[in-house]
């Protein structure tokens, strides 16, 4: 990013900062994907169960791996090769693991995560479950509100992810959500968390740099 950019990114990124702590999440600004990866790190100690939800962010920032170096169980449900049993078995250790790690599809600056799944399973351990919930969100899925949130999902989120998973929706054709009714959408449970989950240990980071759909 230029001066400028740098200069947007930041001063947006610590207005939702603000704002999430005022609904009870911890949260921190990190303006690199550098600075990021060794904030998340830090929650990495040997043996505990870390999962994986899927996120493309996540995936950039190579946090399996630093995981894996920790010590640590990985729960990674898109590990290629996976039988379905076998894939179920750990979204649902999901649920009940040490760290839940993923991204949002948009976050407010009025401090609030808003999220579309197909499968519903990280909309569920964002809710409940995981000892600890950590977010990573490039300023990218910053937005100004719930109305902007949910047309980023569907210019941007549903239609990228729909073509990164092979998709044939209609939305892999017109470049935006079509509201589809097949039974291939992916875009099936929708999510705002307003406030802090009451009994989650939850933090959110947001990297001033693009990341993620």
């Amino acid at each position: 990013m230029n001066p400028v950019e740098t200069w947007r990114a930041e001063t947006v990124a610590k207005t939702a900062v603000k704002a999430l702590q005022k609904n009870g999440f911890q949260a921190e600004y990190c303006k690199t994907a550098d600075e990021a990866i060794v904030k998340a790190a830090s929650f990495f100690k040997s043996g505990l169960a870390v999962g994986f939800g899927g996120s493309m962010t996540v995936r950039a920032l190579g946090l399996q791996d630093k995981a894996l170096a920790a010590g640590c169980e990985l729960l990674d449900h898109n590990v290629p090769g996976l039988d379905n049993d076998s894939r179920m078995t750990i979204l649902r250790r999901q649920l009940t693991c040490d760290v839940f790690i993923c991204s949002s599809n948009a976050l407010t600056l009025d401090g609030e995560l808003v999220n579309v799944d197909g499968n519903g399973n990280r909309l569920a351990a964002l809710s409940f479950g995981p000892k600890k919930n950590l977010v990573i969100v490039g300023v990218n899925k910053l937005v100004r509100d719930l109305d902007e949130a949910f047309a980023r999902i569907e210019q941007f989120a549903g239609p990228m992810n729909n073509k990164r998973l092979d998709k044939t929706n209609p939305c892999v054709k017109a470049g935006e959500c079509m509201d589809c009714d097949g039974d291939s959408r992916i875009c099936r449970i929708y999510q705002i968390l307003k406030k802090r989950p009451s009994l989650s240990d939850f933090t959110v980071l947001i990297v001033g740099e693009n990341l993620g759909y």
